[in-house]
């Protein structure tokens, strides 16, 4: 009288955060956080995921990746594994990949594996290869010394 209907595919999560913990499923696309233009910050942003920032952050900035649109404006340090720059950074960026658009504006150095400039980006300051060390030679075993023969 009050048994469960069988689950059919129309029964099925509608999104992943309806689905049942478990199995092997892919996790949901991190959504941005959004510095917006009118918004201002001073201190220091750190986090893990994507940051994007239409308004002015005074500070450090510590993200998975970052990206300052034209009308952003950064003043500090910025440390990412991929930043894209349109608009105005003051002070260093380290990142393995950096991207500077048309309209960037950026003074200070910038430390990276991989950089990218385009026709019209303002650049003021150096460009730093990151240093890898150097690749140890393969571990060769030991040469015997050569031995000698008793002669007779």
């Amino acid at each position: 009288m009050f048994s469960k209907p069988a689950k059919t595919p129309d029964a099925l999560p509608a999104s992943p955060s309806d689905a049942p913990h478990g199995g092997g499923k892919k996790a949901a696309p991190r959504v941005a956080s959004l510095v917006g233009a009118d918004a201002s910050i001073e201190g220091s942003v750190t986090g893990e995921g994507d940051l994007h920032i239409d308004g002015s952050v005074k500070g450090d900035i510590r993200v998975g990746r970052l990206t300052i649109g034209d009308t952003g404006h950064v003043e500090g340090g910025v440390y990412a594994e991929t930043v894209d720059v349109r608009g105005r950074v003051v002070g260093s960026i380290t990142a393995k990949q950096v991207r500077l658009y048309g309209t960037a504006y950026v003074d200070g150095d910038i430390t990276h594996e991989q950089l990218a400039m385009e026709t019209g980006a303002f650049f003021q300051g150096r460009s730093l290869k990151f240093q890898r060390p150097p690749p140890q030679p393969a571990a060769q075993p030991a040469l015997a010394a050569p031995t000698t023969l008793p002669e007779g």
